[in-house]
Parts: C-alpha cells; structure tokens; sequence
C-alpha cells in the first residue's frame, strides 16, 4: 500500500479503539476528574487528534526498509541512510519490520521514552506528526523546498498547541504500537503480504485478501476517499456530543 493509504489506516484505528482502550493502565495519565470528583478514563479531545497524527506517522515506520519510500525520504540523507541499514538487518522490503515483533518492539520503545524520557518523547511525537503530514500530502505541488517548510510550520504549530491544551503522551507506546501493527495488516491485503510472525519467513495473506495493487487505480481512486471519509466520520463521532 501506498504512504497516504497507511496513514489514513492508522489515523483510523486510533479513532475507532482509542475511546476503548482509555482505560487501560499505560493510558491513565489522562485521567480527569469532574466536578463531583468521579474520575473517569477518557481521552480529551485534544488528545484523541494528537493520537490520530502520531499513529497515522507510526503507520509509515515498518516501511523505513524500503530507501525509496515516503519514510525514507522525509529527512533526506539520514532517513535515507537509516533506511538502508534497516533493509540490510531486517532481511529485505516487507522483512522483520513488517511483522508483529516490530510492532511491540516499536510499541513498548515509545511507551519507555513517554514514561522516562520526556525530550525523546517530545522528539518522537514531533517526527510522527511531521512523518503523517508529509505522508497524506500536505504540501505544495511540485515545490519540496515548500512542501518541507508548510510540513515544518503545521507540525510545530499542532505541538505548540497540544501543549498548550495540557495534552499528556502516557498513550504514546500504544499509539505507535497499532500504528505499525496497522501498516502490517494492511500490507497483508496486497499481493505479496507479509512475514507476520518474524523469524518465520512464510508470507501471510489475510483470508479475505482482495489482492490490492499498491499505487494503482483501486487505491488511488476508491479505497483512499473511503478512508478520507471514514476518518471525518469518526472523528464527528467523537468529538460531536449526542
């Protein structure tokens, strides 16, 4: 699948489960309390956005493999250099990071810095905000040089903003852990699918694989404005009261 088609998955599966999972331990730094003193498990609506961007860039990591992809290419020679090393240890495109290992690993690596960490947290979550903006388009048509200033601006204007509405990272490990999980699934719906169970080298295909293309017509033309409209769904779901 194609950057924008695993950033919107990403952002998708944080606005569906996210709500959900709120009250799981590792998210309990968002706890509020309300005017009768009852604590509640929710996710502010602040942070529920700021959890759809960073898990629509986590979406992009398995993908750091492959030198010509978006990840690879975002921060020019050192993702690209990155990405070259990962191939080589990860055995090939779609090897060890497109597996659930990866994602675990990647997860529990997130959750450690949210929890002890808090410059490499802040670090993280700038890079997987600017990652999710570069991958669903945000930009200036034929200009890098532009595109990379509007992406610089957005990323440090949303951060700026969700600190200033208090937005705790207590949720981070999970984010980035479904984000990459995510992009895993979804490769698996294409042709060639995916080594899910990393050491194991067998490819799993989903049982109702539809045999996606990456980059063509059906993704491009179908499936991306589906999601683009599932992602408005949900968020006028959540963050519209009844």
């Amino acid at each position: 699948m194609m950057g924008h088609t695993h950033a919107m998955t990403g952002a998708i599966a944080w606005l569906g489960l996210a709500p959900g999972l709120a009250a799981l331990p590792m998210v309990m730094e968002s706890d509020r309390f309300i005017s009768t003193g009852i604590m509640v498990n929710a996710l502010t609506p602040a942070e529920l956005i700021a959890g759809a961007l960073v898990c629509a860039g986590a979406a992009m990591l398995p993908d750091l493999d492959h030198p010509s992809a978006t990840i690879a290419q975002t921060f020019g020679p050192v993702t690209w250099a990155l990405s070259k090393v990962v191939n080589w240890l990860g055995g090939g495109h779609r090897g060890a990071t497109h597996s659930l290992a990866f994602a675990v690993a990647v997860g529990f690596g997130a959750h450690w810095l949210a929890s002890s960490h808090p410059i490499g947290r802040d670090v993280l979550v700038v890079l997987l905000i600017g990652l999710a903006l570069r991958a669903i388009g945000i930009g200036i048509p034929g200009n890098k040089a532009g595109s990379a200033l509007v992406n610089i601006g957005l990323t440090a204007g949303l951060y700026t903003v969700f600190l200033s509405l208090g937005v705790g990272y207590a949720w981070l490990g999970l984010a980035v852990g479904i984000g990459s999980f995510v992009h895993v699934v979804g490769d698996c719906m294409t042709e060639k699918g995916c080594p899910v169970l990393w050491p194991m080298s067998v490819k799993f295909l989903l049982p109702w694989k539809i045999g996606i293309k990456t980059g063509k017509k059906f993704e491009q033309k179908i499936l991306a404005p589906v999601l683009s409209v599932a992602i408005i769904g949900l968020l006028f779901l959540r963050l519209v009261p009844a």
